[in-house]
């Protein structure tokens, strides 16, 4: 368990139950119910929240953070995403973070996929989600295929955006490259006030 070190003003930390559905809130219905869930405790401290009986582990929005922030990958991801927490709990920069987990993964300490994988993520300002109701009112979904060491000869896909909605390889050639799909489309009911 790490503290998280975001230095902006807290948020209320929400009962589990809210921020469990706050966060499966990011991938399609019917894989909702599995989906183990990554929240905080009352002390801010990343916990288990829900065990996951499927193929998805979800990360609650980070109370630290001042905007809403839900995401959920594939669990053989984790190691990857539980080692960079780790090291920006640390106060390591983004470069800092990027070095050591490919030192780590070259090493062997940080297993990698070898199979494509998702993530599924929403974004939105912290009004974004209303925990009352629990709905999105309005967020931003990003989807990613993460598939290791990809590049645009092996994919044929551009290493970066053509136009609106098309995917595009990330960081061709890492342990990390990956797909992105971005809409452009927010999702959500667009405001608490249509939602009541």
């Amino acid at each position: 368990m790490f503290t998280s070190s975001a230095c902006v003003a807290q948020k209320d930390v929400q009962p589990e139950e809210k921020q469990i559905k706050a966060a499966v809130s990011a991938i399609p219905e019917g894989m909702r119910e599995g989906a183990g869930v990554l929240g905080y405790n009352q002390e801010s401290e990343l916990v288990t929240l829900r065990e996951r009986t499927n193929e998805l582990i979800c990360l609650a929005d980070d109370p630290a953070d001042d905007r809403f922030h839900v995401a959920c990958y594939h669990y053989e991801l984790e190691p990857f995403m539980e080692r960079g927490r780790e090291l920006r709990a640390e106060g390591k920069s983004s470069d800092e973070v990027t070095t050591i987990r490919r030192q780590e993964i070259e090493a062997g300490k940080i297993p990698m996929p070898d199979k494509p994988m998702a993530l599924y993520s929403l974004t939105a300002s912290e009004e974004g989600y209303d925990y009352s109701s629990g709905t999105v009112l309005q967020a931003r979904p990003l989807y990613v295929i993460y598939v290791p060491f990809a590049t645009e000869k092996s994919t044929g896909i551009a290493s970066r955006p053509i136009s609106e909605g098309a995917p595009w390889l990330m960081n061709p050639g890492d342990p990390w490259a990956h797909i992105m799909v971005s809409t452009g489309t927010e999702v959500g009911t667009k405001t608490k006030a249509e939602n009541e």
